[in-house]
This record gives C-alpha cells, sequence and structure tokens, in this order.
C-alpha cells in the first residue's frame, strides 16, 4: 500500500503542480475564490470522490468524500487556496490545496483495502477578509463531530513540526455622532473620529497591562469626509490576539469597555462586533506529528521543531485542532529564510522548489495518514494525548 500511495504520486505530480500554477495565476480573496474552487473541486471529483460545493455557509467551499466498505476511521485532508489582498499567493495557498488534493487522491488508491473514509475539506479564507476563516464554520456546522483527525502542511522557509498560534478575534469597532460646520456650529456637532481615536489610543494603554503572549493592532479605515465638517461616522478594523481562548475573551471584553467609554465621554454611538470568525489557538499534539516526522525522514528530511513558545501569528487551523487532532507541519520552499506575504514568498510559490513540494507533501501526508489507519492503538494515542492537550488550557 506504501508502494502504491508513493507511485500513485508520482504519476499524478504534473496534473496538481499545473493546478498549482493556475492558482497562482488567478490570486483570489476570501469568499471569492471562484477560480480555485473549481479548479480543485472538479480536480477531487474526477478522483473519484463524491463532492460538494458552497458548503457551511462559504459559497467557495467544497468537500469530498470517498467511504471504503471497511471500518475504520475518518480523516480529513484540509486544504486552503485564497490569496492576499493586493499581493496575491505570498503565503503558498496555492501549493497547500493541491499537496492536501494529492494526499488525499493517493490514499483513496488504498483505502477500499486499509479501510475507513477519506475526506477533503476546501476551506476559504485562511487570511481573513469576507466571510473569513472558514474552518471556525466547518466546526460549528458540525463537519467535524465524526473526524478522527486532521492533516495538511504549510509551505515555508524550513521543515518543521505543527506550531503554536495564537487566538484572533477580528472587529470591526464603529461610532456614529453628528456632523456639523467645524467652524461655525462645532457645538452643534458629536466627532465620531474622536471616539474612535480615543479607542485607538485606549488599546495602545491596554498594552501595558496584559500578558506577554497578548496582541492588539489595527487601522484606521474612515475617519469622515472633510475637514471642515465635524465626522458623524468612523470605522476601524482591529485584531486581538492571545495564547489561549479564555485569554482573548478577556481581552475581547475589556476592548469593549474601552469602546463602551469612549462613547460616553464623545456621546457618539460606538458599536465593537466580529468581522470574520474567530481564529482559535492551535493544539498541539506531538504524538501525531511524530508520525508525520517518521515519515519525512524516509525521505532523508530531518524535522525541526519551533522554539516559539506562544506563537507567531493565527491559523483557523487551530479551530479544527480545538476538537480533533490536527497536524500542519512546514515544509520547506525555499533556500533560505524568506519573509513571508511578501514579494519573495510570491515567486517561492510557483518556483520550483514550491512546486516540488507538492509530491514531496502528499506523500508524507498520505502516509501519515495510512498509519493511523494500520495502526488503531496510536491512533487512540494520539487522541487521547490531544484530549488531554484541549482540557489543560
Amino acid at each position: 500500500m506504501r508502494k502504491t500511495i508513493c507511485a500513485y504520486v508520482d504519476r499524478q505530480n504534473a496534473v496538481y503542480r499545473q493546478i498549482a500554477l493556475d492558482i497562482h495565476a488567478h490570486p483570489e480573496v476570501s469568499n471569492y475564490e471562484f477560480f480555485a474552487c473549481q479548479r480543485l473541486s472538479e480536480q477531487l471529483r474526477a478522483e473519484g470522490f463524491q463532492v460538494q460545493v458552497d458548503v457551511a455557509g462559504h459559497r467557495t467551499g467544497f468537500t469530498g468524500a470517498y467511504k471504503s466498505g471497511k471500518p475504520g476511521p475518518v480523516l480529513v485532508f484540509l486544504a486552503e487556496y485564497d490569496a492576499l489582498a493586493g499581493l496575491g499567493h505570498g503565503c503558498g495557498h496555492n501549493l497547500f490545496g493541491p499537496t492536501s488534493l494529492l494526499a488525499a487522491a493517493a490514499l483513496r488508491q488504498v483505502i477500499d483495502e486499509a479501510g475507513g473514509e477519506v475526506r477533503v475539506y476546501g476551506t476559504p479564507g485562511e487570511e481573513g477578509g469576507e466571510n473569513g476563516s472558514a474552518k471556525g464554520s466547518f466546526v460549528r456546522e458540525g463537519y467535524l463531530k465524526d473526524v478522527d483527525a486532521a492533516l495538511c502542511v504549510h509551505p515555508g522557509d524550513k521543515h518543521i513540526a505543527t506550531t503554536r498560534t495564537l487566538a484572533c478575534a477580528p472587529v470591526d469597532i464603529e461610532f456614529w455622532g453628528k456632523p456639523s460646520h467645524a467652524a461655525s456650529a462645532p457645538e452643534q456637532g458629536i466627532n465620531a473620529l474622536d471616539a474612535l481615536i480615543l479607542t485607538y489610543n485606549g488599546i495602545n494603554a491596554l498594552r501595558q497591562h496584559v500578558t506577554d503572549d497578548v496582541r492588539m493592532h489595527g487601522i484606521i479605515t474612515s475617519g469622515g469626509q472633510a475637514p471642515n465638517i465635524v465626522p458623524e461616522y468612523a470605522a476601524g478594523k482591529f485584531f486581538l490576539r492571545a495564547a489561549t481562548a479564555p485569554g482573548l475573551e478577556n481581552v475581547y471584553q475589556r476592548v469593549e469597555q474601552i469602546v463602551a467609554g469612549a462613547a460616553a465621554m464623545t456621546g457618539a454611538r460606538g458599536r465593537m462586533q466580529p468581522s470574520q470568525n474567530r481564529v482559535e489557538n492551535t493544539i498541539l499534539t506531538p504524538a501525531f506529528d511524530a508520525v508525520y516526522a517518521r515519515e519525512i525522514a524516509g525521505f532523508g528530511i530531518a524535522l525541526g521543531v519551533s522554539d516559539s513558545k506562544v506563537g507567531i501569528g493565527s491559523s483557523d487551523v487551530g479551530n479544527i485542532s480545538q476538537v480533533v487532532p490536527t497536524i500542519q507541519p512546514t515544509i520547506c520552499i525555499t533556500d533560505g529564510p524568506t519573509p513571508w506575504h511578501s514579494e519573495a514568498s510570491k515567486a517561492a510559490s510557483c518556483s520550483e522548489k514550491g512546486l516540488a513540494s507538492i509530491a514531496l507533501g502528499a506523500k508524507c501526508l498520505a502516509l501519515t495518514a495510512l498509519d493511523l489507519i494500520q495502526d488503531p492503538a496510536l491512533l487512540a494515542e494520539i487522541k487521547a494525548q490531544h484530549a488531554q492537550a484541549v482540557a489543560a488550557q
């Protein structure tokens, strides 16, 4: 079965490399990944999967499933394919989706013999944006209820095991005031921009009184129409982050109090609300990463471990990891350190080394999944370790 998986990846590699290049050439942001969704879902259908598009409240989301006739675990490969606004595929998601699909297709070649069910969940908007961070919706809508484990790899500048990520609440903060001429009748106006600036400064002041894992950052997106008119509307977008869900909720409530205080100080009406799904922190399951590490070692690669104790960003893979054991190792697509969300990472995402990562990642993921199917005791150990890690939060 292992030979069958690797041979199938090699045979189909060119197809998935071309899909990655096509998606790279057609970058699409959250909720608008129409080309990528169609390209990937049609390929999955051609591989013999039962496919549904427009799922979990996301018009560019999809699922694919192939069920064997033998009992066994349900394993999900997660697929991402959104790009960054204004940049394109500067985070390698054009590689991410095809890698997961090829892994699933390769595992399908042996699953009738091995047992269980293989799925792919196409999850839009990992980078955020309109209706972003779709994995939170997949969890909320019950798509993980019968799943035993989830797998994916993320392009990067080194080979490392799944890393910690921060929980993140993207929020919109808005104020409504009252317009008036700023010179002739300022006393008749209520300045919404003042309320937003007070909020911005209040968040800055809060930085002194939070734990080291907390990150708060934002921008003002609307601050008025003309200098001689008291701004009647002002708005900003902020990301609130913390190492754990309880820590994030504490920060969220404190920022809500800042918004309420700014409204009281100015007389403006304020509102703070989520701009998309909340992103959860990633739960690590070292026993699961160890299986992947063993498989990639078979290709002559030693899997490193991140030295971050908190996490250096956020990913909605964390939402999946809160409910089922999940791995997202980083797979190297560069020849050295590379800043992500940059022109350099965009170039790496369509480079020869980037394209070569598809076959390597697909083999390692599919073989890791096969290990879980063939060793029920190993899967039970992974699930027990995951449950302990979730409880320890």
